[in-house]
């Protein structure tokens, strides 16, 4: 196994041969197995050991077998304590959710502090077998099939090609001793379960059961990646830019074969994770929204707009008149000239004996009404907003230059008739958007 294990690292994790590692050590036989490999061929690493005090003495001499192996192999050690049961109730988790959130945020902790870019566990092919019957109870789509990844930008597992019983017919080789933790033994967690009943039936259908799942898993990976880059392409295709967000024709998608599945695939990325949800916004009336930790999904007539969760700005802008130019909340440069030369949206012309100073930069409010320039009489904000057809999005995003409470312009859009310049104006101010 040793030979196999250093051409193994030769060929899939060269990286841990030339760089300082950091090894996850529980003190159990996979990670003490995987300790004494990675010691065996020479490579330079740290042990990193989590005590979660969850099994009393037994949790402390975990912690102590640890740290002597770290002092007998020469090589530096960390651990780190938990009160877990406190972590649980805190966060509403159960345990192995709680373990393995404290413990992944205190590596990458490790990491970041020592500058050690990879942190190295000891899962086996038995554990993704495991992961593989997990998800697969539970329902999942392909992704969840593949295992557990060989690497991350982050982390690597070199043990994923050996099995469990490689790994215990070498530490019996070698008289190499680990520590034994019961509650491993116990068949009230799903894993276990799978693990000690249902696991050594499937092997017994065929002699080769593991290796013939690893290369199918192999086959699940690939054809992942296959799908990956299909939907990166759609997503390229059908994603089109508005603003800080996207918009999506809701034609073009129905468009597409599979339609539920590659909504799915397709939002995936953006914390959206409802096939269905997603299914039923493409024919919901507009303004009807999905939220996700990260992004916004909105229906808006015949598109769907996608943006990241931001709150809506309150703030309140002023600009007082001996301002020449103004950055935020966004860029505009102000200057008093003597006739009206170039026009278009991006500028603005007004009689700046019209003003109020200073004047104000915000966001739309309801009951907002201006005069558009050019039209005979008032238009409420909303109603030109409909007009123009302004999605939610867009709403939100829309600043406004007001004198006091009115309208001078709606920034980029549409500017005021009762601040235009006329024959009797005698002071001109230009208004220019900055890009």
């Amino acid at each position: 196994m040793q030979e196999q294990f250093k051409s193994h690292i030769n060929e899939r994790f060269p990286e841990l041969k030339n760089k300082h590692f950091l090894l996850a050590c529980s003190g159990g036989i996979d990670s003490v197995i995987l300790v004494h490999l990675c010691k065996a061929i020479g490579l330079e690493f740290s042990l990193a050991h989590c005590n979660f005090n969850l099994r009393g003495l037994e949790s402390d001499a975990d912690e102590a077998f640890v740290k002597l192996l770290a002092a007998d192999f020469k090589i530096p050690f960390y651990v780190t304590s938990f009160d877990t049961a406190q972590y649980m109730n805190t966060h509403k988790v159960s345990l192995q959710i709680a373990a393995r959130e404290l413990r992944y945020a205190w590596f990458s902790e490790l990491q970041s502090k020592h500058k050690i870019p990879t942190l190295v566990t000891a899962h086996h092919a038995d554990d993704s077998l495991e992961t593989f019957l997990i998800n697969l109870s539970r329902g999942t789509g392909i992704d969840g099939l593949t295992g557990i990844p060989e690497r991350t930008p982050t982390i690597a597992r070199p043990l994923l090609l050996f099995s469990r019983e490689q790994i215990l017919d070498y530490a019996h080789r070698f008289t190499i001793s680990w520590r034994e933790d019961k509650s491993n033994q116990e068949t009230k967690y799903l894993r276990n379960k799978i693990r000690h009943k249902i696991v050594p039936h499937l092997k017994e259908l065929h002699p080769s059961f593991l290796p013939n799942f690893l290369q199918s898993q192999q086959h699940l990976a690939e054809t992942a990646s296959l799908l990956n880059h299909h939907i990166q392409e759609l997503r390229a295709t059908l994603f089109k830019k508005d603003g800080d967000g996207f918009v999506v024709s809701i034609a073009a998608l129905k468009k597409q074969n599979a339609l539920e599945s590659l909504v799915y695939h397709l939002f995936k990325p953006f914390g959206f994770s409802d096939a269905e949800a997603l299914i039923a916004l493409l024919s919901a009336m507009s303004g009807k929204e999905l939220h996700s930790v990260s992004h916004r999904l909105l229906k808006d007539r015949d598109n769907l707009y996608l943006k990241g969760v931001q709150s809506i700005s309150s703030d309140i802008f002023e600009i007082e008149e001996e301002c020449n130019s103004v950055t935020e909340p966004v860029s505009i440069k102000i200057e008093v000239v003597s006739e009206i030369t170039t026009t278009g949206i991006d500028t603005l012309y007004v009689d700046k004996n019209h003003l109020k100073f200073p004047l104000t930069v915000r966001k739309y409010k309801t009951g907002d009404y201006f005069y558009p320039f050019g039209m005979k009489g008032v238009k409420k904000l909303s109603k030109y907003f409909k007009d123009e057809k302004f999605s939610q999005f867009q709403k939100e995003q829309q600043w406004l230059l007001c004198s006091e409470d009115a309208i001078v312009w709606v920034i980029g859009k549409r500017a005021d008739d009762r601040f235009k310049v006329s024959k009797k104006t005698d002071k001109i101010l230009k208004f220019s958007l900055v890009q």
